[in-house]
């Protein structure tokens, strides 16, 4: 039986890559629907997704493109809706719009579970019947409120996890068990203004724009790989107030595009930047 996948490689360049690779699919009479590359010079890197289409033995495909390019990262995805878990806080403009996306079937993912360390956005979400889990902060240290959080999470065993206006700091063991798996929305065009009050910080520096970024989290504070931006002008009658109630409309878009992309597979993540295909 036919089914569909995305293909994803990434490795050192080299002349015939292409040649090699489609080689491979067409031995296994794969059919290729679309296909991107992308070839970084300054480093040296080749990369390419493809949408194919096939009754095939994955494993026997991954293992035939191991042998002839075993320097290679290679991801075969069936193409599906991903599994994600959100955590937020207190705002509901971020959390809202993926509820309504999900509701509506417009999120190309499986909504099954929101954590918050508050309960405020507790009712908000199950009015569209998704699990709210309240995981207080308070009285814990960093590791147990995170100890929690990851008891939670592991119930679902999520694709992703989507940080909604998650206002807190996550530690190094809790991104390391989910490397290039978390996914934030930052109130600020970074790498301007990072940690909290961005508005307020782009305010009292006279700014003409303000933005959002979409990234996937590491180690160092909103500096992980960014996937998605996004700036709409402002000038100097606009109160830092004003630039959050506007801002707040750019981060809902910046982050329902990065979602869309990740979830289609379509972006890479090399070192510190990503590729979007």
């Amino acid at each position: 039986m036919k089914s569909r996948w995305v293909l994803l490689i990434d490795t050192v360049d080299k002349v015939g890559l292409i040649h090699l690779i489609t080689g491979v699919l067409h031995q296994h009479n794969i059919n290729i629907d679309l296909n991107s590359e992308y070839v970084d010079k300054a480093r040296n890197l080749f990369f390419m997704r493809s949408e194919i289409e096939g009754a095939f033995d994955a494993e026997a495909v991954l293992s035939q493109l191991h042998q002839i390019i075993p320097s290679a990262h290679v991801e075969l995805k069936p193409v599906a809706k991903k599994n994600i878990v959100v955590l937020v806080t207190k705002e509901s403009h971020a959390i809202g719009d993926l509820l309504i996306k999900h509701q509506f079937d417009a999120l190309n993912a499986n909504l099954l579970a929101v954590i918050g360390n508050h309960d405020v956005l507790q009712s908000l979400v199950e009015k569209f019947d998704i699990p709210f889990h309240h995981v207080s902060h308070e009285d814990l240290s960093r590791a147990q409120h995170e100890a929690a959080v990851q008891a939670v999470i592991a119930q679902y065993q999520p694709d992703y996890l989507v940080l909604a206006k998650y206002m807190r700091i996550l530690s190094p063991q809790f991104v390391g068990a989910h490397a290039d798996k978390i996914i934030n929305i930052h109130h600020s065009f970074l790498p301007a203004f990072i940690g909290a009050n961005p508005y307020k910080q782009a305010f009292e520096r006279g700014v003409k724009i303000i933005g959002a970024t979409a990234h996937f989290v590491n180690n160092d504070l909103d500096e992980g790989p960014i996937i998605c931006q996004k700036v709409i002008p402002v000038d100097h009658s606009d109160s830092w107030q004003q630039m959050a109630s506007k801002g707040r409309d750019v981060e809902r878009s910046v982050l329902a595009n990065a979602l869309q992309l990740v979830f289609a597979d379509q972006v890479f993540v090399s070192g510190n930047k990503t590729v979007v295909l």
